[in-house]
């Protein structure tokens, strides 16, 4: 059996998109849904009930990336836990069968993820985001040590993942970190010897429209959660951190002049910097006062009262 385990809050139309989509998929096993509702007031849990979920609910304070997602993986009966999100939906009828069959077919793969295209709406950052970092090109993330870790390393997305059980219930998800939750699961898993697959073939469509302040607070939760996913005390992932990220920038750019969006251009350096500004703060958090933590956050519940 495929669990599907999808945590909720308002899902809206684009919770349906999701459910219809995993109702449509082609594969020879039995799938079911687990749904983690934390306090929709939009009739959310009754709509996935609907389509045969099984709905537990959680107050909103509970609300948790990593320990959400583990109530849902305990929920679940399912050797094959997949994690996607309410704003996801399947690409086509393959997905599932795609993003699971590596699993299926070697045991030394703790999991494997997939690829994200953005939806029609999203503007140009976010698309090439998600290019760059989701990308046609399959691969397989192995990690020697600490000293080879890097955020390509680590690359993994709960949007669109599929875990086995056992080596879950090995490596639950950590539940004191903010986020990235699923890019510190993958750290651990690869340096315990074990592969993660990307699997570009498995697709989902998923995108957001942040604004330059919201890039911020959320490239500032990710570098809270940086020492623990895809930077570490050594030097060399951190001048890896920094070379990537001037790759990053000369590409987007390059991209932006050739695809003839230059118009885009101020607008693209104003949000980088945001994010570039957010994820230093974040790396840093422990240097800042816990108001300000609370501000700078898209969760400040995290940081106390």
């Amino acid at each position: 059996m495929i669990s599907v385990v999808i945590p909720t809050k308002n899902g809206g139309a684009d919770l349906t998109r999701c459910l219809e989509a995993i109702s449509r998929q082609s594969v020879d096993e039995e799938v079911e849904i687990v749904v983690i509702d934390s306090g929709s007031t939009d009739g959310s849990p009754r709509r996935a009930a609907s389509y045969g979920a099984h709905v537990h609910s959680i107050a909103p304070t509970e609300f948790h990336h990593g320990r959400t997602r583990n109530v849902g993986a305990e929920l679940a009966r399912g050797e094959i836990l997949v994690f996607t999100s309410q704003d996801a939906y399947a690409a086509d009828e393959h997905w599932l069968a795609l993003l699971t069959s590596p699993l299926r077919s070697d045991a030394s793969i703790a999991g494997v993820y997939g690829r994200q295209l953005p939806h029609a709406d999203a503007r140009p950052p976010e698309k090439f985001f998600l290019d760059f970092l989701y990308g046609p090109i399959p691969r397989a993330q192995r990690l020697a040590n600490e000293q080879d870790l890097s955020f390509e390393a680590t690359l993994f997305s709960n949007v669109n993942s599929a875990i086995r059980r056992h080596v879950w219930e090995r490596f639950r998800f950590a539940d004191d970190i903010i986020m990235s939750e699923d890019q510190e699961w993958s750290r651990r898993v690869l340096l315990a010897g074990m592969t993660i697959v990307y699997e570009p073939r498995a697709i989902v469509h998923h995108s957001h429209s942040y604004s330059v302040g919201g890039a911020m607070r959320r490239f500032f939760d990710s570098g809270v959660s940086a020492e623990r996913s895809y930077v570490g005390d050594r030097r060399s992932s951190k001048t890896a951190l920094r070379r990537a990220g001037v790759r990053y920038a000369r590409r987007e750019l390059a991209w932006l002049w050739t695809t003839r969006q230059r118009r885009w251009i101020p607008y693209t350096a104003v949000y980088e910097i945001a994010k570039f500004v957010g994820l230093q703060l974040g790396r840093r958090h422990r240097r800042l006062p816990s108001g300000l933590k609370r501000r700078l956050s898209d969760y400040p519940q995290h940081w106390g009262a």
